[in-house]
């Protein structure tokens, strides 16, 4: 085995990966005009869907919501991307229109679509495009996008509003308010903000709380003005202006720890014409929570650990390990492509987990001394301590239990993951961000309990832990990309989708000529936003406040 060094050099090489900044996130906007509707007599309900291109498809990202009876709808919902200046990612966005009795697409027309790249909207900052339809313009509809990049500051604000005695401007009941926040940019244009829902026939509304990034109120800029409107929301999309007021964002953060902040509505012209004007109701801020936004350094630097552990296939597909062709073979020289691919990825993920002791399980095999076929067995044999000594000890296990076992099937991996689960679920109990779990599997085929998978995948998916699958060999691996859910979203047999995608599949021949550095970056990009997604969605801080961490908050 003296030759095996080379591949630690080799993937020692990559260990800067997690250490480089993390990719820029993109809010992107979305406003259409002139939307013309198959119905004549109606005007559409409009909807953008935003499509992503994948290995030549297109998965739907995110939906905005439905603006009802409006030809030039401007969206509140943002679509929030991830920007690789590296990549070109392709993007469509399809303008349909939903029917109230039906929110999905079966019923909607399609009204036109607008392609472009993600790196068109961020060079130009504003994207305004024809909507086409069957390769034809649509009438003289067109899309405008606009591309915001998070810089920084991620954190987001918790805003809850209410108003009390707004003005009536309904004849036969009372108004159905809605509040509008704009930011005013530098150039003086406005830009929407949120929108809150409709309340129906009241004039003390309290509208549902809210969340919106620092970032998008404000650009970080405490004393930026914002501009609040309330409207009167008709069915024929004509809204009546209620009043406005405007406001800032330090002066909302005036409403924490149970205070309140309020401001007169005014309707501008009621001023200028009657004498006696006071306002037109009351709006209230009832609260307002800043939440942090931690980074993946955050978390590791305040002790998180990465819980590493690995699960190898031992099929009989994968062909008699005495055999020269066979993918277990042990050459005195040359590592296998499993101990390629675990070496890559263990050598990265052993940098974060202190006491160095991985543990290490086989399925698919035979197992001495019965000889019964096992789904997740200690490949040391030592099933109350299945933990190796770095990944050394990992290649040691593996090289040693190869001989003893007997190949055999099926290639089932829901077990390993289950088990894998079952210690995440544990850590969940300290309510703190102290392991993290990160299992990886090397199988040689596609899975046969694609089922037991999917449901073992989507209960996971709950918990403080990634699921990495890297396929070895020359098999078809096309059913395997649909546990990873980048290609839209992966759904359990009775329908329940996966709270956050923890998978990432990975084929090592798209690797074969490549250095190990390249596999563990393409396998371990996306880990750093899966921890931060799970701690920072079930609000838990860093253990402890990292030197780096302090130098980034916002200053009250």
């Amino acid at each position: 085995m003296k030759k095996m060094s080379n591949i630690y050099e080799s993937a020692a090489n990559t260990l800067g990966i997690f250490n480089s900044p993390c990719l820029t996130k993109v809010e992107l906007r979305v406003a259409c005009k002139g939307i013309s509707d198959r119905d004549a007599l109606s005007k559409p309900d409009p909807c953008v869907i935003l499509k992503m291109q994948s290995h030549g498809q297109w998965f739907e990202v995110d939906r905005t919501e439905v603006i009802r009876t409006c030809i030039n709808p401007i969206f509140s919902k943002l679509f929030t991307v991830d920007f690789y200046f590296e990549e070109v990612q392709r993007l469509r966005f399809e303008v349909h229109d939903i029917s109230s009795n039906h929110n999905g697409l079966k019923e909607a027309d399609f009204l036109g679509g607008m392609e472009c790249t993600l790196g068109q909207i961020v060079s130009q900052r504003k994207l305004s495009k024809s909507l086409l339809k069957h390769g034809n313009t649509a009438g003289k509809s067109s899309i405008t996008v606009i591309a915001e990049e998070l810089s920084g500051n991620d954190d987001y604000v918790e805003l809850s509003f209410s108003a009390r005695k707004l003005d009536d401007k309904d004849f036969f009941s009372k108004s159905d308010p809605f509040l509008e926040i704009f930011r005013i940019n530098d150039d003086a244009t406005q830009q929407l903000v949120h929108r809150t829902e409709v309340v129906m026939n009241n004039l003390n509304p309290a509208w549902k709380t809210f969340k919106v990034s620092v970032n998008s109120l404000c650009s970080g800029d405490q004393d930026r003005k914002l501009k609040c409107i309330v409207w009167d929301w008709d069915s024929n999309g004509k809204h009546d202006f209620i009043g406005e007021f405007s406001s800032t964002f330090k002066e909302m953060r005036g409403a924490m720890e149970g205070r309140q902040v309020q401001w007169e509505c005014i309707n501008p012209k009621y001023k200028a014409k009657k004498k006696n004007y006071k306002n037109s109701g009351i709006v209230i801020l009832n609260q307002c929570k800043i939440h942090k936004m931690h980074s993946f350094l955050d978390y590791i630097m305040g002790g998180c650990q990465i819980q590493f552990t690995v699960a190898i296939d031992f099929t009989a597909s994968n062909g008699d390990p005495r055999n020269s062709c066979s993918l277990h073979y042990i050459h005195p020289y040359q590592p296998n492509e499993y101990l390629k691919a675990l070496v890559a990825v263990g050598e990265i993920c052993q940098d974060y987990d202190s006491d160095k002791m991985f543990p290490a399980f086989g399925f698919g095999a035979r197992i001495p001394p019965e000889y019964k076929v096992s789904h997740d067995f200690a490949i040391n044999f030592n099933e109350d301590n299945p933990e190796c000594a770095g990944i050394q000890g990992v290649v040691e296990a593996y090289q040693s239990c190869l001989p003893k076992l007997q190949l055999y099937g099926p290639t089932n991996i829901a077990p390993i993951i289950q088990k894998v689960a079952k210690s995440a679920s544990e850590e969940t109990n300290t309510k703190e961000a102290s392991q993290y779990f990160i299992l990886l599997i090397l199988t040689d085929g596609v899975i046969t309990d694609m089922a037991d998978t999917r449901e073992a995948i989507v209960h996971a998916s709950h918990l403080p832990m990634s699921v990495i699958i890297v396929g070895v060999g020359n098999a078809d691996f096309s059913d395997m990309q649909m546990l990873d859910g980048d290609d839209g979203i992966l759904r359990s047999p009775k329908g329940e989708p996966v709270l956050r995608d923890i998978v990432q599949f990975v084929p090592f021949r798209n690797f074969k000529h490549a250095s190990p550095a390249a596999l563990a970056k393409s396998v371990l990009a996306e880990v750093p936003n899966q921890v931060v997604d799970y701690y920072n969605g079930k609000g838990i801080k860093p253990k402890c406040m990292s030197e780096y961490e302090s130098s980034r908050t916002l200053a009250p």
